[in-house]
């Protein structure tokens, strides 16, 4: 495809870098990225990834807006509120950039339909605020080898990581396992800094960009660690398991597992 004036005048701040240019810019128009929740990390990368024009982005989310979220959501605005966050966030996306086709899907993810979203799209933001469903992210973009840039928040502090299956390790070789329910606070227990979510958001939706443009060092087997409070970022070095239950030659985990229902039972047998 070729850039029309419009596109040219919009987009002429990123097309006039040299690692960019008029064919990095249609690279970005014929991308497709999935955000896996549009929550206080999607709600920021999914607004810069349109800004920047990319052709295609799918929206995930099951919840309604509430008031609470707009401390830090800042792609749902107060008339948003009740209504779908995926359908929301389409709105607001439409009205940023009318170049973007966006994906709205009103759902919860689980091992039934992950796949089928995967296929879709060439790189996914995992924007998720439990670990259930992070680990079901990280499982499946593995098995079906998509790019996955993964980042947490939590109180002043975040981290980011970006994993290519098979050419470096992922969610799982750094936590095997995820935690016992109740043994890492939500957000909504914790709190968060909305400006913290904003500045993990944006750097997910940088590696996003530099992946479609083929530019960069990736953070791939590397961690990037940010504290608020001092304003400090340290990268942290994340070797691949080779005895990776999912990313290792001889995987034990080989069908997706909704962890969030074994929580769940767990919690249950717990009361």
């Amino acid at each position: 495809m070729s850039l029309n004036d419009l596109q040219i005048e919009r987009y002429s701040r990123q097309i006039i870098l040299p690692q960019v240019g008029g064919k990095g810019q249609e690279k970005l128009l014929n991308a497709k990225v999935l955000i896996i929740g549009t929550g206080g990390l999607g709600a920021p990368s999914a607004l810069y990834l349109a800004a920047a024009g990319v052709g295609r982005i799918g929206l995930v989310d099951s919840d309604k807006v509430e008031v609470n979220n707009l401390q830090r959501q800042i792609i749902h605005s107060t008339p948003s509120v009740g209504m779908p966050k995926a359908e929301s966030g389409r709105r607001r996306l439409s009205e940023l950039n009318p170049d973007v086709k966006v994906d709205a899907y009103n759902l919860r993810i689980n091992s039934e339909n992950i796949l089928a979203l995967l296929k879709n799209y060439d790189i996914v933001v995992d924007g998720t605020d439990n670990f259930p469903t992070r680990f079901l992210v990280n499982d499946a973009c593995v098995m079906t080898k998509k790019p996955l840039v993964h980042a947490g928040i939590f109180r002043f502090d975040g981290q980011i990581m970006t994993i290519l299956p098979k050419a470096g390790p992922c969610y799982r070789c750094l936590f095997p396992e995820p935690p016992p329910p109740g043994a890492v606070p939500s957000c909504q227990e914790g709190g968060i800094l909305g400006a913290v979510a904003g500045i993990l958001g944006v750097l997910q939706a940088n590696e996003v960009l530099k992946f479609i443009l083929g530019i960069g060092e990736l953070l791939t087997g590397r961690l990037l660690i940010f504290d608020a409070l001092t304003s400090t970022f340290r990268t942290v070095k994340v070797p691949k398991d080779n005895d990776c239950a999912v990313c290792s030659d001889h995987p034990t985990i080989t069908k997706l597992v909704d962890y969030e229902q074994q929580a769940c039972q767990i919690k249950e047998e717990m009361e």
